[in-house]
């Protein structure tokens, strides 16, 4: 199981820590790598797209030639996991604030997004969260949090604030606002990698 972590900015490592240790619980053995080339990518069974900031995530994914490869594997049914900003990425559609930050969009998933939706930094926020088909009462973490304003075909939303979607999921891709690598929760870390699992 090789799930790989993008690693070109944001909080990559929180997530590779989460993963390492969602992999010992759960008795996988998985391999867990940061990447951040097209190779590296080609090679993966998992990956995740952490938050951080979206235009330089997006600016870097264009500089290392890296967004046909998560595109291909994203066709292909590998898991891709887009937390906060990597929502944002994964999307097809973003606001203004979005087009306006120059964000190169992966369009990934059949989803429309809102950057900062929730306010700036000091409007942060911890939020119980249920996840229909993952986990109840799960400690999200909210900070400069986008929203998905959308979910068409056959995206689903999965859960929401009074009527807002915070996490989304189409086949084998995985949205979520907020930053489950911020906790000691592993439960959607395992999740994902469960779904790695099926998908070898």
């Amino acid at each position: 199981m090789k799930t790989g972590i993008l690693s070109v900015q944001g909080a990559f490592l929180e997530h590779e820590l989460s993963l390492k240790r969602a992999s010992k619980k759960l008795d996988f053995n998985a391999d867990i790598n940061r990447v951040k080339s097209s190779q590296q990518i080609s090679n993966l069974d998992g990956l995740v797209i952490p938050g951080g900031e979206s235009s330089t995530i997006s600016r870097l994914i264009e500089n290392f030639e890296i967004g046909y490869a998560i595109k291909e594997k994203a066709d292909q049914g590998m898991p891709i996991m887009g937390t906060c900003a990597g929502s944002i990425l994964m999307a097809t559609e973003g606001d203004k604030a979005v087009q306006k930050s120059n964000t190169s969009l992966l369009s990934l998933m059949n989803t429309s997004v809102k950057r900062n939706a929730f306010g700036r930094q000091r409007y942060s926020f911890e939020y119980s969260v249920d996840i229909k088909g993952v986990c109840e009462n799960f400690p999200g973490v909210f900070i400069r949090a986008p929203a998905i304003t959308e979910c068409r075909d056959n995206c689903r939303s999965l859960a929401q604030i009074e009527g807002t979607t915070i996490a989304a999921e189409q086949e084998n891709l995985l949205s979520l606002v907020f930053h489950p690598e911020l906790t000691e929760d592993l439960r959607i870390h395992e999740y994902f990698l469960e779904k790695v699992r099926d998908y070898l």
